[in-house]
């Protein structure tokens, strides 16, 4: 977070100063300390539980040694998803109640633009997006990427190799992805085609990579048997290209560069009601290409090497997630370099025109990200179910029984109940924030003038106390 904040301001600058391209190459250098930090510290801590688990020294077996440290590996990836938590819910409530609390009175009741610096929800406006997009999304991805080693590594039961495989092909990863970074470029007068292909550049070197280190890696350590080695380089595989489709499709939907988005915009000619039915209507049907995708991978992976190919795939999907990772917290830069843009008033026209251009990519990359973290999570929960039932000795879970359907039902409910919450919560802050901006605006004189300069301080305190108490 510290670091997009300070690549926010060089952002803006590159954009006046250099152009388009070093302006993307800033943003994107921001956003790179996320993935690459997310990956680095997973598989450190992994890593250094994992070698202080595992004593060549003691009674048991090298095998048993491992089975005993996967167990409590898992306590490692339960700490990831309590923090997921924790930074998803209260990042996402902060940055939405910023957003439309600014919005709806700068914007709609006060006629400024969305980054003016009259407005008091500016700052926080733009605190939410690195709180929401760069740490949430950060600390959800590192749940689903230490989540993936840990089901990898229960489901190997002692096997050596089949232990050491995700950290290596994860390692790999973290050396592709680096190379796929210098290769996101463009040219100063593209168009979003253009910016979404030098995004892409990195993310399809950085897999390709991915693809040459996995089948040496397979090819080396199961010298002594080389079919199964084949097998799991083919889960692999069906992983690495299973995200990059979830990607494509996503952004696909959500890029107006295509059809979907430009359908939503021309159902506004009938007003607004047939805007939001054309939105959900695309928003919905958007969920049919990335889950048969997850569908066929879970099929396939299974086929190939059982629970433990699923497990693995999550681990090939997730090994170029430092580039992807990149790419999403790319996003929350490039807007707040446009606010920047904004506030300081003195800017020519082209510099907000440069930053909207990234704007507008982010805003597609960041929809990618969530359809990635997603898709990821499934793969993950799959994999780490197997690894439940593989631990708890069970073979067969009986659906028809009540007690396990009772179960299915009450979890299905859970996401619609948690989402309801979620969204009065951003009703209760986002109010408190309109009602501190209205009262702003009514008893500070010369705000609108330029004579008095607005409390930005209060707003960003009112957004993190709400978040955090609507958290709980």
């Amino acid at each position: 977070m510290m670091v997009a904040t300070d690549a926010n301001a060089r952002t803006t600058n590159a954009a006046d100063k250099l152009g388009l391209n070093q302006a993307l190459r800033c943003a994107f250098s921001g956003g790179a300390v996320m993935g690459f930090t997310t990956v680095g510290l997973g598989l450190f801590g992994l890593i250094i539980l994992l070698a202080i688990m595992v004593n060549s020294d003691a009674t048991d077996n090298e095998a048993t040694q491992y089975v005993y440290a996967a167990e409590n590996l898992a306590s490692f990836g339960f700490g990831a998803s309590s923090i997921a938590l924790f930074a998803r819910v209260a990042g996402g409530i902060y940055t939405k109640a910023a957003d439309v609390g600014a919005d709806l009175v700068g914007k709609v009741e006060a006629g400024i633009p969305e980054d003016d610096i009259r407005n008091p929800a500016t700052i926080a406006d733009n605190v939410g997006d690195n709180v929401g997009d760069v740490a949430g999304m950060g600390a959800d991805l590192f749940e689903s990427f230490v989540g993936s080693i840990v089901a990898t590594i229960t489901l190997a039961q002692g096997d050596v190799v089949l232990t050491a495989l995700p950290f290596w092909i994860s390692g790999i990863g973290v050396i592709s992805c680096f190379i796929g970074y210098w290769f996101v470029s463009t040219k100063d007068d593209a168009g979003q085609k253009e910016l979404l292909h030098a995004l892409h550049m990195g993310i399809y070197v950085a897999g390709f990579l991915v693809v040459v280190g996995s089948a040496v890696i397979c090819a080396t350590m199961f010298e002594d048997r080389e079919d199964e080695g084949w097998y799991i380089f083919g889960c692999i595989i069906i992983g690495l290209v299973t995200g990059v489709v979830i990607g494509e499709m996503t952004e696909y939907c959500t890029s107006y560069s295509y059809f979907p988005v430009q359908s939503i915009m021309k159902a506004g000619r009938t007003g607004p009601a047939t805007v939001i039915i054309q939105g959900l209507g695309v928003g919905m049907i958007s969920c049919v290409g990335p889950m048969l995708a997850i569908i066929a991978a879970i099929l396939g992976c299974n086929a190939l090497a059982g629970q433990y190919g699923i497990a693995i795939a999550a681990v090939g999907m997730l090994s170029t997630l430092s580039v992807t990772l990149a790419t999403d917290a790319y996003g929350p830069i490039a807007d707040n370099a446009g606010g920047i843009a904004e506030m300081t008033e003195d800017l020519e026209d082209r510099v907000r025109d440069t930053t909207d251009a990234l704007d507008a990519l982010g805003n597609t990359t960041a929809a990618t990200g969530k359809g990635f973290a997603i898709g990821s999570a499934v793969m993950t929960s799959v994999a780490l179910l197997a690894a439940f039932l593989d631990q708890a000795g069970v073979t067969v879970v009986n659906i028809g029984d009540p007690v396990v359907f009772a179960g299915i039902l009450f979890g299905g409910m859970l996401p619609y109940l948690f989402a309801a919450l979620t969204m009065l919560s951003v009703r209760k802050a986002a109010g408190a924030i309109i009602e501190e901006v209205r009262r702003q605006f009514a008893t500070i004189p010369g705000i609108m003038e330029y004579k008095n300069e607005a409390d930005h301080d209060t707003c960003v305190a009112i957004c993190t106390a709400v978040s955090v108490e609507e958290m709980v």
